[in-house]
């Protein structure tokens, strides 16, 4: 574990009914060179289907490779890529593409999916999605080392293929995904790779110890080379001069950002361990109310949300659980030209965070 935290940035929720034309990819784009400027770490972009919320995010491949033409340093990744919609060999020919557009900047994190429409595109895959998560990100991994797969073709032959073009990195940086199981968590650090997770539905004490175990499994898998793994958070960013105008400027967008996942948040730990509600069955009031309970509780200990001083406690504390790399989520609603003037203040809180080591 590093003594201090990367910062990135991360995208998920742009709302593609917006701007159109080449407004509409304004902010990932003028983002990716802010960070790539001014020494952040990676730039994510997701894998989202079919409903206005993230749609505008369908194959994070290709938002990548716009990524890497316009950047030199900054690490280029996959926030998810929802591997059983995909073959193995086109989520590793796709990503070793923009390895060579990049110059060997690539890393993905997979996830195993979240709604079933999107599983249109493979509707077999959804049954046993999860069971199959780990099996396919090897297959990605041994693909990208140059080995190869017996794949079935047309007329029903057996061929052996390896992807082309070969990438630059001789092994592919991959994380899981999870939103805080703590047998995906296990399983993560089992098999050597990264974490990928956020504060929807675990609070930061949980988060602890689900780390605590991924440092453990990780420590204890076949092969281990006295690595300790990488967990990286995704936390809502927005950081102003003042909290209170910030608190006011992010309560709309990331309380409807917080609507949309009422359901994770009440099976989880945000209002206080409510478990097993279904928000189908709540009237309008009381979601309500449990939306700006949740509000409150987000925005006051589990984002970057307000001043420098106040989210360089946030970051402290993240430190010392263990979180080695800050996904700064920052497309949950609010004008993209507020979001990247508010880069300055995230830039100087990277900065002073340089001076908090322990």
């Amino acid at each position: 574990m590093s003594t201090t935290v990367d910062f990135s940035l991360f995208y998920f929720a742009n709302d593609s009914v917006g701007d159109g034309g080449g407004n509409r990819y304004e902010l990932l784009m003028e983002g990716a060179k802010f960070a790539d400027r001014n020494g952040f770490t990676a730039v994510w972009t997701p894998e989202r289907h079919f409903h206005p919320f993230g749609g505008t995010y369908p194959n994070p491949s290709v938002t990548s490779a716009a990524i890497a033409a316009v950047t030199e340093r900054v690490q280029i990744r996959a926030g998810s890529v929802v591997a059983p919609l995909h073959h193995p060999l086109r989520i590793a020919e796709e990503w070793s593409v923009v390895d060579n557009i990049s110059g060997g900047r690539v890393g993905i994190s997979v996830a195993s999916g979240w709604h079933a429409t999107d599983f249109c595109l493979n509707p077999g895959a959804y049954e046993n999605r999860k069971a199959g998560l780990f099996e396919q990100a090897e297959q990605v991994r041994k693909l990208w080392r140059g080995e190869p797969m017996t794949v079935t073709g047309g007329t029903g032959d057996e061929a052996s293929v390896r992807i082309f073009p070969p990438p630059v990195q001789p092994e592919l940086p991959v994380w899981i995904t999870s939103g805080g199981d703590a047998r995906t968590v296990q399983e993560a650090g089992t098999g050597g790779y990264g974490l990928l997770t956020h504060l929807l539905g675990q609070d930061l004490d949980e988060l602890a110890e689900k780390i605590a175990r991924y440092r453990k499994a990780y420590a204890e898998r076949p092969g281990a080379d006295g690595r300790p793994g990488h967990v990286a958070l995704m936390v809502h960013t927005f950081l102003a001069e003042d909290d209170d105008a910030a608190r006011e400027l992010v309560r709309a967008p990331l309380s409807a950002y917080l609507r949309s996942s009422l359901g994770l948040i009440l099976n989880g730990s945000q209002l206080g361990g409510a478990r097993k509600i279904d928000p189908s069955k709540l009237r309008e009031k009381d979601i309500d109310f449990l939306v700006e309970r949740a509000f409150d509780r987000y925005y006051d200990d589990g984002g970057l949300l307000g001043g420098v001083d106040k989210c360089r406690a946030v970051v402290r504390r993240l430190r010392s659980i263990g979180v080695d790399e800050i996904a700064c989520l920052i497309d949950f609603g609010l004008p993209a030209q507020d979001v990247l003037d508010s880069l300055d203040h995230l830039d100087r809180l990277r900065r002073l965070s340089l001076d908090d080591t322990e």
